[in-house]
């Protein structure tokens, strides 16, 4: 590393954003002084977002880890001593061979979130090729966004859309549970030049966030009936006879089934699931009938429930039947991650060969700490993730964290909820410290990280303390010695033209590339990369997972319960956070500041059915659990609707709990998806105001 007394790093943000922001580190002397946008690049354009740009000062939090620890009280307690890093690793790989030797490799569960999503140190790459060589479980990284790509995926071919850049070409955006004003700023410039040029908003989602504030529509939609609504919207198409004919005939198969199917949901039957007026639904449905082009950005939200796959899949249908896949500023994006063609074989196993391993799933964590037979799970590394703030059913996953017969071991930047649960914690870098390579879910730029300053205190890169741990576990297979860049270089081992002209040399030169594709990048204009060569209506990959092959609605398991409603009459949504991404940031005493504390918001005809005002604590609870919070009283919410913000620290916020502990294990119609959004509950007062 240069130790010039001044000079600019260029490297890019790793979190669990779309906007994969590039920026500019401006170092003296050492040390990093500044931290911006970097102002050439196409989608960032010089700015960050309000939480990133407090990152240089979260890097020097008087509460950062700097070196390895040892637990010496009961787990949870959160009480340590400081170790060595020898002393840390050699204890693991005793504890980690001892599993090995009684149990086999499958007992031992990488356990990994959305962190880092950087190829190098993050998710995608980190320590794989070292769980692979230890014959240890896959993880499924089933937590965020899996049910909606996968049906946009098996109805698609691939799990990308637009490029959201194209948004300034519309006529008509639909953000379909996308908040950008909150949880990635940068695509709102691409929508702000479109309106500036005509094109009418609309922002479906259940609360009044402050991008369907800024809005020219804002549809209320209740939670998890999306897939109804898609249809009610086609049967306006239709029943207009303004269907492209032509698109439908050439590049889609299944058309009649589905069209019987969409006849079916009449603006009037929608109307009753959505609880949406028809006229609503009839006036959008005549604006995409009539408007090209037509764009869809949806969201994570969208997904997380029973029926999020299923949504996803119908909500992906729709610019097939206006005829938007062939226009420049139409279609949909769900993501664009899957347009990059990484080679993740490589990165991921080097040489090594494909895991033939089990697979355990994120979403179920607690009951596979409690309850996973053959064998059980009795060793778990977690990094790039704090379930113990944003699992699901916490008191689940907290009494299998608790087991002292797991041996539990965190790697992490902060003394998060779920390092009070480890046996050893490991202090990792942070982004402006180390080596990363990273896509983006939210535009078409490569992008490089480089080290800006030295690591703090004894911190060390993910790939440096599993290259340390495969050394300590005996280990002699020369890929997992493989350095950062060699790392970054493998994932460029493709022949897929999208990446014809990008190499590491050139990347790290200009700190980023666009993929070789189109501009505008039209994927679908000329067919899909599905079995049948079209967009598949009837598709026989969803038939396969148990789905109906043809398009429809799932109600939620919860929501649509109206049983459970009489018990539990309130959906309970959580919704990102302005001010922190997941928990990231929530340790922060600025960020907590400007976030408030716990909070509830009720519709103003909810609150006082329960005699609850602006203010009151609140109780809220299910069979699964219950946790406090101060309730606000606002429209903003449609009745029968409750919402919270996710990513607050329990240790921080005291014993009012976790929103997460009222929320189930249990998963979505596709891939495994959690279901945050698909949860019943009942407020009740707990205390005043005045009294809190």
């Amino acid at each position: 590393m240069k130790s010039d007394s001044r000079r600019v790093v260029r490297g890019a943000c790793p979190l669990d954003c779309p906007d994969a922001c590039s920026w500019d580190v401006t170092v003296e002397n050492g040390r990093a002084v500044d931290l911006h946008g970097a102002r050439d690049h196409p989608f960032t354009q010089g700015n960050l977002c309000v939480k990133v740009n407090r990152y240089l000062e979260h890097t020097r939090a008087p509460d950062r880890l700097l070196t390895p620890m040892r637990r010496v009280g009961e787990k949870g307690a959160g009480e340590f001593e400081p170790i060595g890093w020898d002393d840390a690793l050699d204890e693991i790989g005793t504890q980690l061979r001892e599993v090995i030797a009684t149990y086999g490799g499958e007992a031992i569960w990488p356990f990994y979130g959305t962190g880092s999503l950087g190829f190098v140190q993050g998710i995608k790459g980190a320590g794989q090729r070292l769980w692979n060589a230890l014959g240890a479980s896959q993880h499924l990284m089933t937590i965020c966004h899996v049910a909606g790509e996968a049906g946009g995926r098996i109805t698609l071919g691939q799990g990308t859309g637009m490029d959201p850049e194209d948004l300034r070409h519309a006529k008509l955006i639909v953000m379909w549970g996308y908040n950008p004003l909150s949880t990635g700023n940068h695509a709102w410039r691409f929508i702000s030049e479109a309106r500036r040029n005509g094109a009418y908003l609309v922002a479906i989602d259940p609360i009044r966030t402050r991008s369907a504030a800024q809005s020219d529509q804002h549809i209320a939609i209740q939670p998890g009936t999306d897939a109804a609504l898609a249809l009610g919207l086609l049967n306006v198409v239709v029943g207009m006879g303004a269907e492209d004919s032509e698109f439908l005939r050439k590049h889609t198969n299944g058309w009649q089934e589905y069209k019987q199917r969409i006849l079916e949901y009449t603006p009037e039957r929608v109307s009753e699931i959505t609880r949406i007026p028809a006229e609503t639904i009839v006036s959008l449905g005549q604006r995409l009938a009539t408007t090209r082009p037509s764009a869809i950005r949806v969201s994570n939200g969208m997904q997380r429930h029973s029926g999020g796959g299923m949504a996803s899949r119908t909500i992906h249908t729709i610019p097939a039947v206006t005829g938007d896949f062939t226009l420049p500023g139409g279609g949909v994006v769900y993501g664009t991650a899957p347009a990059f063609p990484a080679n993740m074989m490589k990165l991921r196993t080097g040489d090594l060969g494909p895991p033939t391993t089990r697979a355990l799933s994120h979403t179920q964590m607690g009951e596979n700490l409690l309850n996973l037979e053959d064998p059980p799970v009795k060793a778990i590394v977690i990094y790039c993730a704090n379930p113990c703030a944003s699992s699901p059913q916490q008191e689940t996953l907290h009494r299998g964290l608790s087991r002292e017969d797991l041996f539990t071991v965190v790697i992490e930047n902060f003394p998060t909820d779920t390092v009070d649960y480890a046996d050893i914690v490991l202090p990792s870098t942070m982004q402006t410290e180390h080596t990363e390579i990273l896509n983006a879910g939210g535009h078409l730029y490569l992008q490089w990280n480089e080290p800006a300053v030295e690591p703090a205190g004894e911190c060390l890169p993910h790939t440096e303390i599993f290259r340390r741990l495969a050394r300590v576990m005996g280990l002699n297979d020369p890929c997992l010695y493989d350095s950062d860049e060699d790392l970054a270089r493998s994932i460029l081992e493709s022949d897929d033209p999208a990446l014809d002209g990008i190499t590491l040399e050139k990347l790290k030169e200009h700190g980023w590339l666009r993929l070789n594709l189109p501009s505008p990048y039209l994927p679908f204009a000329d067919g899909f990369p599905t079995p049948s060569g079209k967009l598949e209506f009837n598709s026989g990959q969803a038939a396969t997972t148990g789905l109906d092959p043809i398009p429809g609605y799932t109600p939620p398991g919860e929501v649509a319960d109206d049983a459970l409603a009489e018990r539990y009459p309130l959906a309970l949504v959580a919704p990102a956070s302005h001010y922190f991404l997941n928990s990231i940031f929530a340790n922060m005493p600025e960020m907590l500041e400007r976030a408030g504390p716990r909070r509830v918001t009720l519709n103003p005809a909810d609150a006082a059915a329960r005699g609850i005002a602006e203010g009151d604590i609140g109780r809220i609870f299910n069979d699964r659990g219950s946790f406090e919070a101060e309730i606000v009283v606002s429209d903003i919410v449609r009745p029968g609707v409750a919402a919270s913000i996710k990513g607050y620290w329990t240790k921080i916020m005291g014993e009012s709990g976790n929103l997460n502990l009222t929320v189930a294990e249990r998963d979505s119609d596709l891939a495994g998806g959690a279901v945050f959004h698909d949860n019943r509950v009942e407020v009740e007062l707990l205390r005043r105001a005045e009294a809190a």
